[in-house]
C-alpha cells in the first residue's frame, strides 16, 4: 500500500501537486499515529529531490550565487520547523493537522490563481519580505509541508525572480535543501518508523521519475482538484475523528 501511495504522490508532485496529500493519509491508514506519520513522510519524500533538481539544471544556470545565499536560510528554516514539530505534544499535532492539510488543500486549489497573479505583478517585494516569507515557509515546511512548494514558489515569484520556470527551479533546490535539514533532526531526534520509509521512499522515486511523462497526458486541472478536494474530505475526517 505504502509503495503505491509513493508512487502515486510522486506522480501528483511531479505534476504540480502536492505529495503529501496523498502519502500522510496512507502513513495513517496503515496505522502509524500523526507525529511519527508525519516524521515519517519527511524522511522519505527526499527521493523525490535528485530528479526535480537535475531536471532544473537548464534554468540554474548563473543562480549560484543567489542559491548559496540563500541555503543557509532555507536550512535554518527546515531545522526550526523540526524542533518546533518534536516540541509539540502528539495530541496537539494531531489536533492542529486537519488545518494544516486544509492550508495545503487550499492552496492548491487556488494555485492557478497564483500563477496568474505572479504573472501580471511579479517581483514587487523586497529582499528583507523575501527573507521574511521565505523562512516562514521553510518553518512550515519542516513542521508540516504539504503545499510548502506552492507557497516558496509563490514568495519567490512576487519577490525575487519573475521568470516561472527559472523561480521553479530556484524552488527545487532550496525546498529540498530544507527538507533535508529537518529530515536530519527528524532521523536524530524523532520518531522515524524505517519500515514504512523505505517502501513510501521507493514509490516516492519511481512515481517521481515517471511523473513527468505521464503529467503530460494527464489534464493536470483534474488532477489537481480532485487531489484538493480528497485533501479536504480526508481534513473534515481528521477533525471530526483526530489520530
Amino acid at each position: 500500500m505504502l509503495l503505491g501511495a509513493g508512487i502515486l504522490a510522486g506522480v501528483v508532485g511531479s505534476a504540480g501537486g502536492t505529495a503529501s496529500l496523498i502519502s500522510y493519509p496512507a502513513l495513517l491508514a496503515v496505522g502509524i499515529p500523526a507525529l511519527p506519520a508525519n516524521v515519517t513522510n519527511a524522511v522519505a519524500v527526499i527521493a523525490c529531490l535528485p530528479g526535480s533538481a537535475l531536471g532544473s539544471r537548464p534554468e540554474l544556470r548563473g543562480q549560484g550565487r543567489r542559491l548559496l545565499r540563500m541555503v543557509p536560510l532555507a536550512v535554518a528554516g527546515g531545522v526550526a520547523g523540526a524542533v518546533l514539530l518534536l516540541v509539540t505534544p502528539a495530541a496537539a499535532f494531531a489536533r492542529v493537522v486537519p488545518f494544516l492539510m486544509t492550508l495545503a488543500a487550499v492552496a492548491l486549489l487556488i494555485q492557478p490563481w497564483i500563477s496568474h497573479g505572479e504573472e501580471r505583478h511579479p517581483g514587487r517585494g523586497g529582499r528583507l519580505v523575501a527573507c521574511i516569507g521565505l523562512l516562514a515557509t521553510w518553518i512550515y515546511d519542516g513542521y508540516w509541508g504539504a503545499g510548502a512548494g506552492v507557497m516558496t514558489l509563490a514568495v519567490l515569484m512576487l519577490t525575487i525572480e519573475t521568470q516561472l520556470a527559472r523561480a521553479n527551479a530556484v524552488k527545487n533546490v532550496l525546498l529540498g535543501a530544507a527538507d533535508i535539514a529537518c529530515s536530519v533532526v527528524f532521523v536524530l531526534y524523532g520518531p522515524v518508523r524505517w519500515a514504512a520509509v523505505a517502501p513510501l521512499a521507493l514509490g516516492f522515486l519511481a512515481g517521481s521519475r515517471v511523473g513527468p511523462a505521464l503529467a503530460r497526458r494527464i489534464p493536470q486541472n483534474l488532477l489537481r482538484i480532485v487531489v484538493a478536494l480528497a485533501g479536504l474530505g480526508f481534513a473534515v475526517h481528521l477533525w471530526l475523528s483526530p489520530s
